[in-house]
């Protein structure tokens, strides 16, 4: 009983329970978007429990340890992503995995996690660099796994792990006149990335401004999205009830798009409603890392908070017609395993640092 205490303790309930909500209403849109297939629930729901039990594994370690550690995990996952452009196994016109022979998955989705570890590791090392040259240095550990998973190609990946790492360098200290700067710069770059960009890439910016001048190509995600969201109205058709999932119409309904399918069948209530759990999520990781006696801590829990955002935003505007179709999961909520694991690891990381602080 006393070992079972003494793990209670470890684990932050209200984060919990807000993971486990979410989960279910996975779950819940899941079988829907599925077209009633049990299998789905099966598979997915062995996803969710094996990326709970490494979240519960991970908030047990202490952050001490994983410090030590960091530098040899953010080499081996970058290492991963140097063999997936040698040796990924290829799908849907990109070279994003790696095959296990039991599973495929995606080191980028590591990195998203890994990376604001390295930062916060770096920029607590003071007796090795000066400030400054810390700050480069950790520009250079942002851009270099950015531009490997843009020449999957993964733009949409890459523009998280981009967010994820600035916003651990800004929590590491950056001034504002810093962040100023690189910010024109950033602004002004924009015109020139567009020769960088791939054909298909392009398309989606375009199709962003006007989805109907090619409504069964290009526009055809968009459309059928934006239907789905508008045609839930207030309160929803119900669950199961969706027209635009149930027969068919929207693309990509288990993965990219399941906000759509959970939109039609509980509306704007609902939409609403699912926002307020992560936002619950979000909150509670922006509280532990601003209570955190550790730099290392307030990186890590802060950057877990953003990455949970940026997925949130990118993925409702994306599915919603407001931002450029990239191919961002909603978190607890779209199918698969790698994005999942890497969500949940993050927040036992943030657990762990939770944990160090009550010490």
């Amino acid at each position: 009983m006393k070992a079972i205490a003494n793990f209670v303790s470890r684990i932050d309930l209200l984060l919990v329970t807000a993971v486990f909500a979410l989960c279910a209403v996975g779950l819940m849109a899941q079988y829907s978007a599925g077209g009633l297939d049990s299998s789905i629930l099966w598979n997915q729901g062995t996803r969710i429990g094996f990326a709970l039990c490494i979240m519960c594994a991970l908030a047990s370690v202490r952050v001490e340890l994983l410090y030590r550690y960091t530098p040899h995990i953010y080499v081996a996952v970058f290492v991963l992503l140097l063999l997936v452009l040698f040796i990924g196994v290829a799908g849907r016109g990109a070279q994003r995995w790696l095959d296990l022979g039991i599973a495929r998955f995606q080191p980028a989705e590591l990195m998203k996690v890994v990376l604001p570890m390295m930062i916060g590791w770096l920029l607590t090392r003071s007796q090795l660099f000066n400030r400054n040259l810390s700050l480069a240095i950790a520009g250079v550990l942002v851009v270099v796994p950015v531009a490997l998973v843009y020449l999957q190609p993964d733009l949409g990946t890459a523009l998280l792990i981009a967010a994820v790492g600035v916003f651990a360098i800004y929590l590491g200290g950056i001034s504002w006149r810093t962040i100023g700067v690189m910010s024109v710069v950033g602004i002004a770059a924009i015109p020139l990335s567009w020769p960088l960009l791939h054909e298909y890439q392009r398309l989606r910016v375009i199709t962003l401004f006007d989805p109907w001048k090619d409504p069964l190509g290009t526009g055809y995600h968009s459309i059928q999205s934006m239907i789905a969201i508008g045609s839930g109205g207030f309160v929803g058709k119900g669950w199961l009830n969706g027209s635009q999932s149930q027969l068919d119409f929207i693309p990509e309904r288990s993965t990219d798009f399941i906000y759509s399918v959970f939109a039609e069948e509980f509306g704007l209530i609902g939409g609403v409603c699912l926002i307020a759990v992560y936002a619950v999520v979000m909150i509670r990781c922006f509280v532990i890392g601003y209570k955190s006696n550790s730099e290392f801590g307030r990186i890590v829990a802060g950057s877990v908070a953003v990455l949970v955002l940026v997925h949130l935003f990118v993925n409702i505007g994306m599915v919603s017609g407001m931002l450029p179709v990239v191919g961002v999961p909603l978190p607890f909520l779209s199918y698969g395993g790698t994005s999942m694991v890497t969500v949940l690891a993050g927040l036992g990381l943030v657990m762990g640092v939770r944990n160090a602080t009550r010490t």
